[in-house]
């Protein structure tokens, strides 16, 4: 899991890694899988809503000394574009589509959506003539 902070604390857990640091985001990248993080969200789990635990993004970032920063966007584009590759290729996909799984939309579609975002996103970067 990763998580975008505009500061972050001097000290990070050992399941907490700085991925990349810019004068205005810091990404961390966190073991979600260490036994002492998921020790940390459950003792930081509350009822959201009737009959559902989570964890609240403001505990969590306050106990790590984060203060969170809106991703940039091309950097979530990113990562669902990944994601998206992910989905797939992953076998239970492959299994509904073998199966007979055909949505109105599918995985193609939503990559080109992306993919026109991605071009938007570079085209504002160009300088104005």
């Amino acid at each position: 899991m990763k998580l975008y902070a505009k500061t972050i604390s001097a000290t990070l857990p050992n399941w907490a890694t700085v991925v990349t640091k810019s004068a205005d985001l810091i990404e961390i990248e966190i073991n979600d899988e260490h036994p002492n993080f998921q020790s940390l969200l459950e003792e930081l789990a509350t009822e959201i809503e009737p009959g559902t635990l989570g964890v609240k993004a403001e505990d969590l970032c306050s106990r790590l000394g984060i203060e969170m920063s809106n991703p940039h966007l091309h950097y979530l584009v990113e990562q669902a574009q990944n994601l998206i590759s992910e989905i797939a290729t992953h076998p239970d996909y492959r299994q509904l589509l073998d199966e007979g799984y055909q949505p109105d939309l599918n995985i193609a579609d939503a990559q080109t959506a992306l993919t026109y975002l991605e071009w938007e996103l570079e085209r504002n970067r160009e300088p104005s003539n």
